[in-house]
């Protein structure tokens, strides 16, 4: 099989390879893709320093060409690359022609970004005196992805940074090293110079360990998991590098007793089910009020009976498989844990087989847990939900509180009163009334609060932030 090899200096190079292995049918290789070195990294970082005068002095319409290209491109290619992301990752084609469509957008919104650059000019307090506020990129920047959105998370960093000028070198996580090399292939092809984006599949412990290690990195933007986050950061105060970080999260959705039935079950599935339960936006907590409970309850698990889980790439198919066998066996751990700490297996939890081998589980729902139990503390990360009951809103809202993450939570209610004061109460950095906690649009910030986040916005204009640095100039006139 050919090798997807990795780009340095503007060369594809790489001859030591992993498989790529399919979770909807493990007999599936969907191919070889390099694996590389620390030395491989520091090329890679020396590229993109190297580059870093000339882009970060371009022009705003060379920008804009290469973004829009690329954008162009990933949208006419949308059913291969949607195909392609769920052979990789497990996502319903639906789902993963959707993130595509998503990524395609993003490309679009920063091409329109980059004609709009702008700074300010004020007068000093000092006569004859003006001055001259302007944004500047910030250098090269470590770009590391996780594997549950292989193309759109990769797109909402990769994108700000170039538009705003900054190079890059990319470590896409091992799992999913498809989209990440396709969308990388797409922008070379658009336009860009030689260093300016630096791709390097491989391990973490390598590949992300020689980030953090080099002086030469000027910023860090991180999504996975909390641990590895706290590491980033820790390397990244070291060398006095900017760093931004998007990690976990315990989501809560509350059902107050006024909700509409039906809403809030198709909030809840939508949200703690599909994308087969992989998303840091997934409501993995459902707190649930005394007088709707039982009937929200049994409407869940009503609307549950009629998911099919399946081969991704299957028409019908509404939960793909978990992503691999070690995300597999930590759901099924937590299944055990939630169990033993008492709460009720009310549906699912059982590892299941379909026609191709795969990495398939039933959508999971405990009710009567609490939320001190682990798996209402923990970031399961799979189809795994629990209910827990609350007397009232106020009960409800201190334990959507009770957490320590802080990136999504929704309400479902009729009462616009209880709805506006959720919205200004409630501790996470998004809020959804009526909606699912997980499915943002693409040109407005993204992030949470606590331990879910640390450092700017992603997305939206908001992203400047983080890929660029704030000068402030003064002329005697």
């Amino acid at each position: 099989m050919t090798i997807y090899q990795n780009l340095i200096a503007g060369e594809w190079v790489g001859t030591n390879a992993t498989k790529n292995i399919n979770p909807s049918d493990t007999n599936e290789v969907v191919g070889l893709y390099a694996d590389g070195s620390a030395e491989d990294t520091k090329n890679a970082i020396a590229a993109a320093k190297a580059a870093f005068p000339a882009w970060s002095r371009s022009g705003i319409w060379e920008r804009h060409v290469i973004l829009k290209k690329t954008g162009d491109e990933i949208m006419a290619r949308k059913d291969e690359l949607g195909a392609l992301l769920a052979r990789e990752e497990g996502k319903t084609l639906p789902e993963a022609t959707g993130e595509v469509i998503r990524a395609s957008q993003i490309f679009e919104f920063f091409a329109g970004e980059a004609l709009r650059l702008a700074g300010e000019v004020i007068p000093s307090v000092r006569p004859n005196i003006g001055v001259e506020i302007t944004r500047e990129a910030l250098g090269v920047i470590g770009i590391i992805t996780p594997w549950n959105f292989p193309i759109a998370i990769p797109a909402w960093k990769i994108a700000p940074a170039l538009c705003y000028g900054n190079t890059i070198v990319f470590k896409p996580a091992e799992l999913v090293p498809a989209c990440s090399w396709a969308i990388v292939d797409i922008l070379n092809r658009a336009g860009l110079p030689k260093g300016v984006l630096n791709l390097v599949m491989g391990k973490g412990s390598v590949v992300g360990q020689a980030m953090l290690e080099s002086p030469d990195v000027a910023g860090i933007t991180f999504t996975g998991s909390t641990g590895t986050g706290r590491r980033v950061a820790a390397a990244s105060i070291e060398h006095n590098r900017k760093f931004q970080l998007e990690m976990g999260g315990k989501n809560p959705m509350v059902v107050l007793d006024d909700a509409d039935l039906s809403v809030a079950v198709e909030a809840a599935a939508n949200s703690g089910f599909f994308s087969t339960g992989q998303r840091c936006t997934a409501s993995s907590r459902l707190i649930v009020t005394e007088g709707i409970h039982d009937k929200f309850v049994a409407a869940l698990t009503d609307k549950l009976k009629t998911l099919v889980v399946d081969n991704a790439l299957k028409a019908g198919t509404h939960i793909g498989p978990v992503v691999d066998e070690r995300q597999l066996k930590t759901d099924t751990d937590y299944i055990e844990i939630g169990k033993k700490e008492g709460a009720k297996l009310a549906f699912g939890g059982e590892v299941i087989s379909r026609e191709t081998p795969g990495f398939y589980l039933q959508p999971t729902l405990f009710t009567e847990a609490t939320n001190q139990m682990r798996i209402s503390r923990e970031e399961i990360f799979g189809p795994v939900v629990s209910v827990i009951r609350a007397k009232d809103y106020d009960e409800a809202l201190a334990i959507a509180n009770d957490t320590p993450f802080g990136l999504s939570a929704g309400i479902a209610t009729t009462s616009l009163k209880h709805a506006t004061h959720f919205k200004r109460n409630s501790e996470a950095g998004m809020v959804m009334v009526n909606l699912p906690t997980a499915g943002v649009d693409f040109h407005v910030p993204f992030g949470g609060r606590k331990g879910s986040s640390y450092g700017p916005r992603e997305q939206g204009k908001y992203a400047s932030e983080f890929f660029t640095v704030v000068k402030t100039a003064y002329t005697l006139a």
